[in-house]
């Protein structure tokens, strides 16, 4: 046995490792994040470290450099324990996997989608109140219990049957003494039961929800007043379970081995989401038990993995969930950090890859109240579909993989502090102009901008339509193997090169392909075509800063009117808030779930050659696309 030290920028951490481990699986025992979208397969190259002392067996890369090899830079997957040895770990997946960042900005969206909503007749009344109920001291003449004296009077005012969790029964008998019989409760009407959840000071319970909206990548949440639907305070971070992968099958695949499931539910549930809880309601100075709803809309595998449920079953045909949709489950039971009796309830479920993100992603597109034909497109980790109006909806999921996130490109990354997000570049001169989160020197590339530089590269004739560059000098330059890299920002000032490689390309081109193919195999298998789109809808993490244009461009998006194309925004967190807010809402959710047709492109003969045929730029039917140039 070795130990070996992992150094970041503000800890040290000993860990014990055994011969041929690698610095990957020792890291990940020690809790030390380690980025790996791969999921330590090799080839992605995000896993960097430094050797500062020290020995490791390593496998050749094409990830890293021979001058970065040379200052110690190893990929932690193909570098295993050989002896004692000095490990330096960068912070950029820790910043991003650990920082939570709050908001108590407001865009006005929750009070469009009620207006929204309410016009399409969904019913808007809220479940839950506060009540301020005065009470009758008890006497020798009049000995009746707290819980019986408290359960008279309220059942005389609202006429229905009132119960106490076990909760709020514990604080019954202080509460009511300290505070001279007045009281007030935060309490849920629901099928006739008024349901009393806390007992605090005259005027001071509050009713409180969170909706979730847990993406493969991040997270994102709001906590909300249940009375009167005020969003009070927004919080996002990324999902621990990240380290185990970037996509949902990696995930499942980490969750088969010996303590994998456990560690991937504790990743969401101890390291994710109740950290963020807790940030939340300390920045609102809000206590997590006044919290006594929960609305949670994800993906099939994140719900699974989420309650410690095996999803193996969801990678293989026939491609089976263990539920689609879950009912009278508490935060207790699921170990979330707020009232242990808190509602839980989740947004369902249509398909093995179609989740309660894209049912309350539709329910907050009101795609369902439309007569006019719609594609919802939801581009994230993974690609999701949804076409239809108020007559019926389809939905499909593509294999997308993580290249719109950065994943399985040399530089990418997700778009953080130095992502270049936007992009142009000089026909001529071949040099590009950029714009970087944060305005920082840029370190990668996002989604946004993978799109932006590949639709340039394509449209100043530097590379052709198979995504081979076609141009030599200047920016573009080649590898010892004959591969070509196009080069936006140069080495210096202790900054990496930040290039785009044929590879890299490539990687995409299967990724868009896949989008725009199963559009289009959706759309066939309804005797349909593109020309018959109305609008397009896109959601999703990287759609705010998608240009169109370079979209359609690159044949990812369909050849229609570009004013058919509005960003919407995150519709799943949206969606979660109204189901938290609305029973009329949460009816609708489900309904919705019900209405979606789920269509399996594993399963339909064309589409692999309409994925072929796709993976070409903008297609390899050029009278798909006869606004670009070719």
């Amino acid at each position: 046995m070795y130990t070996i030290t992992f150094k970041t920028s503000d800890s040290v951490t000993d860990v014990t490792a055994a011969a041929g481990e690698s610095l990957l699986e020792v890291a990940r025992r020690a809790g030390i994040i380690i980025d790996a979208p791969c999921a330590g397969a090799g080839v992605c190259g995000k896993c960097r470290v430094r050797l500062l002392s020290g020995e490791v067996e390593c496998e050749a890369s094409t990830h890293i450099e021979e001058r970065d090899s040379g200052e110690g830079w190893r990929l932690a997957c193909v570098s295993r324990v050989s002896g004692e040895a000095e490990i330096f770990v960068p912070d950029s997946a820790r910043d991003f996997l650990t920082g939570i960042r709050v908001s108590t900005d407001s865009d006005g969206d929750e009070s469009r989608l009620f207006a929204s909503l309410e016009s399409a007749g969904v019913g808007l009344e809220s479940r839950f109140s506060v009540l301020n109920p005065v009470f009758d001291e008890p006497t020798l003449d009049d000995p009746t219990p707290d819980m019986e004296r408290f359960v008279r009077k309220l059942s005389a005012e609202l006429g229905c049957e009132v119960r106490f969790t076990i909760s709020a029964l514990r604080l019954l008998p202080e509460m009511l003494r300290k505070h001279d019989f007045k009281v007030s409760v935060s309490c849920r009407n629901s099928g006739g039961i008024a349901e009393i959840f806390s007992v605090a000071a005259p005027s001071k319970a509050r009713a409180l929800g969170i909706c979730i909206d847990i993406g493969t990548t991040s997270v994102a949440a709001m906590l909300c007043d249940l009375a009167t639907g005020e969003v009070l305070i927004r919080g996002s971070c990324g999902n621990a379970q990240t380290i185990y992968g970037a996509d949902v099958i990696n995930r499942i695949i980490e969750s088969t081995r010996d303590g994998g499931l456990e560690r991937l539910r504790s990743a969401i549930v101890d390291k994710t989401l109740n950290p963020l809880v807790s940030e939340i309601c300390a920045v609102s100075c809000v206590n997590v038990s006044e919290i006594i709803s929960v609305s949670i809309a994800a993906n099939t595998t994140m719900t699974h993995l989420l309650l410690g449920v095996q999803a193996n079953a969801l990678r293989m045909e026939p491609y089976v969930p263990a539920f689609f949709s879950l009912s009278n489950l508490t935060a207790g039971a699921i170990g979330l950090n707020v009232h242990t009796d808190a509602e839980v309830h989740f947004a369902p479920a249509v398909g093995s890859y179609v989740g309660g993100d894209i049912s309350a992603g539709v329910l907050s597109s009101m795609l369902w109240n439309s007569d006019e034909l719609t594609l919802f497109v939801d581009l994230g980790t993974n690609g999701e579909l949804v076409f239809g109006n108020s007559d019926f909806m389809m939905t499909c999921a593509c294999s997308a993989g993580p290249a719109f996130e950065g994943g399985e490109i040399s530089c990418g990354m997700r778009a953080t502090s130095g992502a270049i997000e936007a992009c142009k570049i000089d026909t001529e001169t071949m040099a590009p102009t950029f714009s970087v989160v944060g305005e920082v020197p840029p370190a990668g590339i996002c989604g946004s901008g993978i799109i932006d530089i590949i639709s340039e590269l394509f449209r100043a004739k530097i590379i052709n339509a198979k995504g081979s560059f076609i141009r030599e000098g200047g920016r573009v330059v080649c590898d010892e193997h004959g591969i070509g890299r196009y080069i936006l920002a140069l080495a210096e000032g202790g900054n990496r090169e930040v290039f785009i490689s044929e590879v890299d390309i490539t990687s995409f081109i299967r990724a868009k392909g896949a989008i725009y193919s199963a559009i289009e195999t959706m759309l066939a298998s309804l005797d349909m075509d593109s020309s018959m789109i109305g609008r397009v809808l896109v959601a999703g993490g990287i759609g705010s800063g998608i240009d169109m244009e370079n979209a359609v461009r690159v044949g990812m998006l369909p050849d229609i009117p570009r004013d058919c194309f509005e960003y919407i925004g995150n519709t799943s967190l949206m969606g979660a808030y109204a189901a938290l807010i609305s029973e009329g809402a949460r009816e609708k959710l489900s309904e919705i779930g019900g209405m979606m047709t789920y269509l399996e492109l594993s399963a339909v003969p064309g589409y692999m050659d309409n994925f072929v045929a796709a993976c070409f730029l903008p297609h390899t039917d050029s009278n798909r696309f006869p606004s670009v140039e070719i």
